[in-house]
C-alpha cells in the first residue's frame, strides 16, 4: 500500500480525534470556536485532483458532523472550502506553475504567501459554516464578528501546527 496513503489516513484520523475530542470542547463565550481540521484540506499536495480533493473534504466534514450533531453543516463547509482550494492556488501559481507533488507550507513558499492563502481559505470556511448555521439575516454582523473571531483563533492553530511539525520537519 502506498506510504503516502497510509500517512494520509492517519492524519485524518488524528485531526477528527483532536477537533471532536479537544477542539469541540473549546468554545470561547459563544463568540469564538476553533475548527483547526480543516488544515488537512489545505496541506494537501497541490498536484492532487480536484475530484479526490473534494472527497476528501466532503468525508472530512461528515465525519466532524458524525461525531458533532450538526447535521451536514461541516460537510458542506468543507467541501466548499475543497472546491475553491485548487481555484485560489491556480490564481496564486507562479509563471512556471507549482512543482509536482508540492505541499502548500510556511516552509514551502513562506509566510507572505501563507498567511493570505490559509486566512482566505479558514475565512470562506467559517464564513459558509456559521452563516449555514444561523441562516438568517437577522443576525448578519453577529454571524460575520463570530466567523471572524473563529478564523483569527483558527488561523492561530494552523500556523502554530505548520511552525512546529512542518518547519522543524526537514531540520
Amino acid at each position: 500500500m502506498n506510504s503516502d496513503f497510509l500517512k494520509y489516513i492517519g492524519q485524518f484520523v488524528l485531526v477528527c480525534l483532536l477537533q471532536v475530542l479537544v477542539f469541540n470542547n473549546l468554545n470561547l463565550n459563544g463568540y469564538i470556536n476553533a475548527f483547526p481540521y480543516i488544515y488537512l484540506v489545505l496541506s494537501l499536495p497541490i498536484s492532487m485532483g480536484r475530484i479526490p480533493v473534494l472527497f476528501i473534504g466532503f468525508f472530512l466534514g461528515l465525519t466532524i458532523d458524525i461525531f458533532s450533531n450538526t447535521g451536514g453543516l461541516h460537510a458542506a463547509a468543507t467541501t466548499l472550502l475543497a472546491f475553491y482550494r485548487p481555484l485560489y492556488l491556480k490564481a496564486q501559481s507562479p509563471r512556471e506553475d507549482y512543482e509536482l507533488a508540492t505541499v502548500p507550507n510556511l516552509k514551502t513558499f513562506g509566510i507572505a504567501w501563507y498567511l493570505p492563502y490559509a486566512a482566505l481559505m479558514v475565512l470562506l470556511h467559517h464564513l459558509s459554516l456559521f452563516y449555514l448555521e444561523t441562516f438568517r439575516l437577522a443576525d448578519f454582523f453577529f454571524t460575520l464578528l463570530k466567523a471572524i473571531l473563529s478564523t483569527g483563533l483558527t488561523l492561530f492553530f494552523i500556523l502554530a501546527a505548520e511552525f512546529l511539525f512542518v518547519s522543524n520537519k526537514r531540520r
